[in-house]
């Protein structure tokens, strides 16, 4: 006994402790076997203990008290500590032996104990962290495969609660499938190896299941063997990834529809990634002659240089709009354009995506109505002050003038002074003060942007006002 690295406790069957090595009295923090109680019940009055889960042990369960009923106690464990105090000091893994001489009732009896608390704090240790991880994990136990734990953290990804779980074999309720080869990492788990990581679809409470990326890892912390599977959840990826591919195809469709042409550039190496039929219609190239060659390759741009400034320029505002450039077609022929430009990405890569709109006809004809302007302004003895006055008005638009909002009564009051009434009929025809009428001609004034009778009748009737019209 005294050689043995395991405590021992000799009893004989009245329940009288005849001896403990130093073994056992280390293991209850006592020099002397006197210090252990001498007796079962001196034993009860001196030490308390609880079961590994540490809950209280009532006398007739301790593990010396079961000995002498007769009663096998294979491995059991308690936590152990001296009577009064609230925390285990020691966990004890106990078994019973007994010892008979003559072939009869047991002469003796003895309390085998084995001190196991540094393994109980490191399980209480890994318990307390797979808890309150929040990347979720659950362990299988290595024998049957089947769940003993499951951590809040997958108990949330999956909408599963403990009871739909524990218990259940890993395979049987086919937690974890669409794996690229199931075998090898089935084998890998039954054979309690390291699972790298892995993609793979994870069964989840309503039937359907989501992608994450799991490993596998023994652990040895727990009473048998046992399997720790964490996992990531890659579900909000591949809805990214799915909504990004959907979002490209929908551009895709718009921009072969467009009647507009249209380019896509790719900005680390300016070359097209795409050209649609407007554009190839624009310039008569055929798509396959542009896709993979740069601007200046293709030689469709008029300025060699054009490039570059445009490139500097959507760099500094970050698009460009309604730029003037020319592009030239495969015949040779210059196109006048209206140029904008807006970054996008593409299957992963940073791209432009140009807009081309054809003004060649609209500048050819502002070009002929300017010169017929022009020409007839050099002979204008024939022509009305009025007429002439339009013209240079097409020749040189004045700026834009944001509309004029009249009120109904303003209205009313300018169709009359149109017809060239005094304020006075004004006020009679209206029913309203004199004052009134002049504080609604001063409004009139403000808005249109006059100071006078004369320049009200004229834009009044230049819009169709008063019942007379020139």
């Amino acid at each position: 006994m005294a050689q043995l690295m395991d405590g021992v406790i000799l009893l004989d069957p009245t329940g009288v402790i005849l001896g403990a090595n130093p073994a056992a009295l280390a293991m209850h923090g006592v020099e002397k076997v006197e210090e252990l109680g001498g007796t079962a019940e001196g034993y009860a009055r001196r030490f308390t203990l609880w079961t590994s889960e540490h809950r209280a042990l009532p006398h007739r369960d301790y593990p010396i008290f079961k000995v002498l009923a007769g009663e096998s106690i294979p491995d059991m464990v308690v936590e152990v500590a001296p009577a009064g105090e609230e925390e285990a000091r020691w966990v004890h893994q106990v078994r019973d032996v007994s010892m008979d001489v003559d072939g009869g009732e047991p002469d003796y009896l003895a309390v085998v104990l084995s001190d196991v608390s540094g393994r109980y704090d490191a399980q209480a240790r890994f318990d307390a962290m797979f808890r309150a991880n929040p990347a979720p994990a659950i362990i299988v136990r290595h024998h049957d495969m089947k769940l003993v734990a499951a951590n809040a953290g997958f108990l949330a990804l999956t909408d599963f609660r403990q009871d739909d779980l524990l218990g259940r074999s890993l395979f049987g309720l086919d937690l974890i499938g669409g794996l690229p080869d199931r075998s090898r990492v089935q084998r890998q788990i039954e054979d309690g190896a390291v699972v790298p990581q892995t993609e793979a679809e994870l069964l989840v409470a309503d039937g359907t299941r989501r992608l994450v990326l799991f490993a596998g890892q023994p652990i040895d912390v727990t009473q048998e063997d046992a399997l720790l599977l964490t996992f990531a959840d890659l579900q909000p990826r591949r809805e990214a990834q799915q909504s990004l591919a959907t979002s490209e195809r929908h551009l895709r469709a718009v921009f072969e529809m467009a009647p507009v042409a249209m380019a896509i550039v790719r900005v680390s190496d300016q070359r097209l990634k795409s050209v649609n039929a407007a554009f190839c219609e624009l310039t008569g190239y055929d798509a396959g002659a542009l896709v993979d060659r740069t601007a200046r390759e293709a030689g469709w741009w008029h300025d060699p240089d054009q490039q570059g400034l445009l490139d500097a320029r959507s760099e500094e505002e970050g698009a460009i709009r309604d730029r003037d450039l020319r592009i030239v077609t495969r015949a040779g022929m210059t196109v006048d354009c209206l140029a904008s430009a807006e970054t996008i990405r593409l299957q992963g890569h940073a791209c432009v995506l140009w807009v081309f709109q054809d003004v060649t006809e609209r500048r050819r004809s502002d070009a002929e109505l300017g010169a017929a302007i022009d020409e007839a302004l050099k002979d204008a003895n024939w022509l009305s002050r009025s007429i002439l006055d339009r013209l240079a008005a097409l020749r040189r638009p004045a700026p834009h003038v944001a509309p004029v909002e009249l009120s109904p009564r303003e209205r009313e009051v300018l169709d009359l002074v149109c017809d060239d009434l005094d304020d006075a009929a004004i006020a009679e025809r209206l029913a309203i003060s004199r004052n009134t009428v002049r504080n609604h001609v001063a409004s009139i004034y403000a808005k249109i942007g006059t100071n006078r009778r004369s320049g009200a009748v004229v834009w009044g009737c230049e819009r169709g006002m008063g019942s007379t019209r020139n």
